[in-house]
């Protein structure tokens, strides 16, 4: 069991290539990383492909018990993650945040091993019989984002585990100590080099696409570094599986009941600061509640406190880095100087330490402004009107994204008619952005291919082979 000093100082390097680590929410300095290169590359690559063999050779329920120690481990040492992590990401210890994130990874881990995935038989006529297996691709390369550092490395790092695969994982360069503090208890439970960590830029990431030794790349990210993922593995035909942006709209249509929905509409958008690819980035509210819905949602929203996340008191942090900051901020400026009505926020406080931007809402914008048609990815959310649900599905089918949407109504059998009109990954039913362990989640269009997830996310990560007679 680690403390937060034990961890810290296990990941931390000094001597070599570095680069400082800044709390978002303070400034003050964390400590430093090590900058990886090609050549550390090269030996995590080399140390991962000689451990995959003997990992292979265990079998499913021993590979499965090593899992279920490796979530051990990181149980026990959860309270030091999850410090390390709102330090350096910025996210608050409580509400769904740093606390929750590492508990879903000890969660998400066991629901991984405990996901059946037996034998299948094709065919069995008397005459014919075949069977479908799942065997290992051999090495799979992971590479995660900024904003759910560890869930969403378990999400990509534990099935590929199970299926007899071992591992090299890249963090982002902006919470690369929370990736090696995760892989460092991970680590003690596991084989040597069945889960190796390089730690540097996106120029590593791009080595990383590149080197053929890799059957499977595994990508968490923008849209953009997602066509250059599928581009540079092109010569390898590497396996890909793209999480890639999103856009997510939700639409409420008139027989809700605002005050009962208006919490539930707030975590959809602003959980983890809005910094969630699948949070509801568009909200399209009917006529006839329109002001009651946005009245609602102030309410709420207004109560939730955001601050460093170490205190105890606060659900909202800081957006994790600068440039992130500049987006939402030239986003919420082009709504206001459109003449739309801000209800709360937008206006941050040029005098406050680290990356902080107000909890905003922003109604009577038009659907074509730059805040409702490009991803925001922060504490930021445009309220649009409508007064045809025909309207409504038409603009939130638009734009070129896909991952989520979600539908709002008293009505069950008719939400789900609209949901199935939606041109996205998953369709939320009163509620937005929540995901399980046994339900596959990916996306379409733009944001990305691949299902992630139960029985099919093990299957990604796995060479279908049919065995004939």
């Amino acid at each position: 069991m680690h403390t937060y000093e034990s961890l810290l100082a296990a990941v931390t390097t000094t001597s070599g290539e570095t680069r400082e680590v800044l709390d978002p929410a303070t400034g003050e300095r964390i400590g430093s990383v090590r900058v990886d290169g090609t050549a550390e590359l090269d030996r995590a690559v080399e140390r991962a492909r000689a451990a995959q063999p003997e990992w292979a050779a265990l079998t499913d329920d021993e590979r499965v018990a090593v899992l279920g120690r490796v979530a051990d481990a990181i149980e026990a040492s959860s309270d030091a993650l999850a410090e390390l992590l709102s330090r350096e990401q910025g996210k608050p210890l409580n509400g769904p945040n740093a606390r929750f994130e590492v508990g879903a990874c000890v969660s998400w881990l066991r629901a991984t091993a405990a996901t059946p995935l037996p034998v299948e038989v094709v065919v069995d006529d008397g005459e014919n019989y075949a069977e479908l297996h799942y065997r290992p691709i051999g090495t799979v390369g992971v590479i995660t984002p900024w904003n759910w550092p560890m869930m969403i490395a378990i999400w990509q790092i534990a099935p590929s585990l199970r299926m007899g695969n071992t591992v090299v994982a890249k963090p982002s360069e902006y919470t690369t100590l929370s990736g090696l503090a995760l892989a460092a208890v991970m680590n003690e439970a596991l084989p040597e080099g069945v889960l190796e960590v390089v730690a540097g830029d996106g120029s590593l990431g791009a080595e990383l696409v590149k080197n053929p030794a890799f059957g499977k790349i595994m990508f968490t990210g923008s849209t953009a570094t997602g066509k250059k993922i599928m581009a540079s593995s092109a010569d390898n035909l590497a396996r890909l599986t793209l999480e890639l942006g999103g856009n997510d709209a939700g639409i409420v249509l008139p027989d809700v009941d605002p005050a009962a929905i208006a919490e539930g509409l707030f975590w959809g958008a602003f959980i983890n600061t809005g910094q969630t690819c699948a949070a509801m980035k568009r909200l399209y509210v009917h006529d006839d509640v329109y002001d009651a819905v946005c009245e609602a949602l102030a309410e709420v929203a207004s109560k939730m406190p955001m601050g460093r996340g170490l205190d105890e008191q606060n659900v909202l942090g800081p957006l994790q880095n600068r440039m992130q900051w500049e987006v939402v901020n030239r986003l919420v400026e082009a709504a206001k100087s459109s003449g739309a009505r801000v209800l709360l926020g937008g206006q941050p406080d040029s005098e406050a330490s680290g990356h902080f931007y107000p909890t905003t809402l922003v109604a009577d914008i038009d659907d074509a402004n730059p805040l409702v048609q490009e991803e925001q990815f922060g504490p930021a959310l445009p309220i649009i009107r409508y007064s045809d649900v025909e309207e409504a599905i038409r603009m939130a089918n638009a734009v070129d994204v896909g991952l989520g949407a979600s539908v709002w109504s008293a009505d069950r059998a008719k939400a789900r008619e609209i949901a199935a009109r939606l041109e996205a990954g998953t369709v939320w039913i009163n509620s937005h952005g929540g995901v399980h362990p046994m339900i596959p989640f990916g996306g379409v269009k733009q944001s990305g291919f691949g299902l992630e997830f139960g029985a099919e996310g093990l299957k990604s990560v796995a060479v279908p082979q049919i065995i004939n007679g």
